[in-house]
C-alpha cells in the first residue's frame, strides 16, 4: 500500500483521489493547504488523516511514502523538491515546472534521493493513445501532425473584469500554453522526440502572459502544427497524417477514441475500452515504478519532460512572455 498525501484542494485533486481508490495499492493520508478552513473541509470530506499547512512539516511526516503535487505552476519545483529531499516519491501535474531549469534540478534530486519523480501527464497512459502509438506503422512515413487544446476559460472573464486569476497570473506561470497548449506539446514528444526547431506566434493579454496561440515545429520529415487558447474553443480532433493513412484522435488531452483512414476510403477504429477513470492509468504506472524500485517511467520518461520544457521555454520567449 502507497500512502499519499496530495499538495492542494481543488477539482484535479479531487479527480485524482476519486481514480487512485480505484487501484488496491493506493491509500491518500494526508493532504496540504495554504488555507485552514479549506483543508479542514477537505480532510473531513476524504476522511483523511492529516492536515497540514506547512508544506515542510508534511514533507517530514512518517506517514506518506509519495505525494501528488497539484499546486499553481510556479510553485511545482520548490515544492517537489522539498518533498523529494525528504524521501518522499513525486507525481507533479504538468506542466512539471515553471522552466526546463527548474525540470533539471528536480531530476538530479531525484537521481540524488533515489525516488521516483514523473510528470502527471496523464493523456500519454490511456488506453487510446497507447493505441495510436503501437499502429503508428499503419500509417507509412508519416508526415504532419495537427493538434489543438482550445478551450474558453471562464477565468478570462474574471480577468476582463479586473482581477487576476491563477490561470493567468505570470508570477504563477500562467497562459494558455503552461494551462491547455501542453496537451497537444507532450503527445508529440512521445512520439517523435524533440523538433529541429520552432516557430510560434500568440496574442500576449493585458495581465502579460499568453492567451492563445500557434506553433509550428519541423521534425524535418514531419512537420506539426498546434493551436492553444483559454480565451476561445475549438472542436478539431488531432491527426497523425501519413502516406499510407491518417489516424485520427477525438479529445488529445484524455483520448476517448481513435481511427485510421485509408486513402481507399475505409476507415479502421482502433479505439480500446477505458475501463478506469482517465487518471488511474498513470497512477497505476506511479504505483508500479515505487513498487519495483524504478525511477522513472519508461512512457513519461525524464527526457520526455525536458524536452516539453524546452519547448514551452522557447515558445513563451517567442510570442514574448517573461518566464524569468
Amino acid at each position: 500500500m502507497i500512502r499519499f498525501g496530495v499538495v492542494g484542494t481543488n477539482w484535479i485533486t479531487e479527480r485524482f483521489i476519486a481514480a487512485g481508490r480505484q487501484h488496491e495499492d493506493f491509500k491518500v493520508t494526508a493532504v496540504y493547504s495554504r488555507s485552514d478552513e479549506k483543508g479542514q473541509a477537505f480532510t473531513k470530506k476524504h476522511q483523511l488523516q492529516l492536515f497540514f499547512t506547512d508544506i515542510n512539516e508534511m514533507a517530514n511526516h512518517d506517514e506518506i511514502d509519495a505525494v501528488y503535487i497539484a499546486s499553481p505552476n510556479a510553485l511545482h519545483a520548490e515544492q517537489a523538491l522539498s518533498f523529494m529531499e525528504n524521501g518522499k516519491h513525486v507525481l507533479c501535474e504538468k506542466p512539471f515546472a515553471s522552466t526546463s531549469m527548474e525540470v533539471s534540478k528536480m531530476i538530479e534530486k531525484a537521481e540524488t534521493k533515489g525516488v521516483v519523480l514523473m510528470e502527471a501527464m496523464k493523456s500519454t497512459f490511456m488506453p487510446n493513445f497507447l493505441t495510436v502509438k503501437e499502429n503508428l506503422h499503419k500509417i507509412g512515413p508519416v508526415r504532419s501532425y495537427f493538434s489543438s487544446s482550445c478551450r474558453y476559460s471562464p477565468f478570462y472573464d474574471d480577468l476582463k473584469n479586473g482581477s487576476l486569476p491563477n490561470l493567468f497570473n505570470p508570477a504563477l506561470s500562467g497562459g494558455a500554453l503552461m494551462d491547455l497548449g501542453v496537451y497537444t506539446i507532450a503527445p508529440l514528444v512521445a512520439l517523435f522526440g524533440r523538433p529541429a526547431s520552432i516557430q510560434t506566434t500568440g496574442t500576449i493579454l493585458e495581465s502579460d502572459v499568453d492567451g492563445q496561440g500557434h506553433m509550428l515545429l519541423d521534425y524535418e520529415e514531419v512537420k506539426a502544427s498546434v493551436m492553444f487558447s483559454c480565451i476561445t474553443n475549438s472542436y478539431l480532433p488531432t491527426e497523425i497524417i501519413g502516406e499510407k493513412g491518417t489516424i485520427v484522435i477525438h479529445h488529445i488531452s484524455s483520448p476517448k477514441k481513435a481511427e485510421i483512414h485509408y486513402p481507399d476510403g475505409t476507415s479502421e477504429d482502433i479505439s480500446r475500452q477505458q475501463e478506469y477513470d482517465p487518471m488511474y492509468y498513470e497512477i497505476a504506472e506511479f504505483i508500479q515504478l515505487i513498487q519495483t524500485n524504478k525511477q522513472q517511467s519508461s512512457i513519461n520518461t525524464w527526457e520526455n519532460s525536458i524536452i516539453t520544457m524546452d519547448i514551452l521555454d522557447q515558445a513563451r520567449r517567442q510570442m514574448g512572455v517573461d518566464i524569468n
